[in-house]
């Protein structure tokens, strides 16, 4: 009988840093998940602030309305870190491309013949 190699397991850890990197990188992707927390987080204020008031009344249930009430700040504050994640590479990108620009200008303006 053939004896199988061992199945590889997945490592969760660096498969979730690998993508998350790749999420955060791709300028579409990292938008559209601004959009869609910034979505999420204000369905979550609105289903939490009317649809699911006594589901979550603290008294009662405060587990759950901790839970929920986190949940709805994460979501926030991500948006919010990505949101200037995205205006620092922005400006990066900015600065880097005007740079390039005046090296490019300055590459094909002749020299002065009479500066020394």
């Amino acid at each position: 009988m053939e004896t199988r190699p061992p199945e590889k397991r997945l490592a969760v850890a660096p498969f979730t840093i690998h993508a998350a990197k790749g999420l955060i990188r791709d300028p579409k992707m990292r938008r559209g998940m601004m959009a869609i927390s910034i979505v999420l987080a204000a369905i979550m204020l609105v289903i939490g602030l009317t649809g699911l008031r006594s589901w979550l009344n603290p008294h009662e249930h405060p587990w759950r309305f901790s839970l929920f009430w986190f949940v709805c700040a994460w979501q926030t504050t991500l948006a919010i870190l990505l949101a200037l994640f995205d205006l620092l590479l922005t400006r990066v990108q900015e600065r880097d491309a005007r740079r390039a620009l005046r090296e490019e200008i300055a590459a094909k303006i002749p020299p002065d013949p009479d500066e020394k």
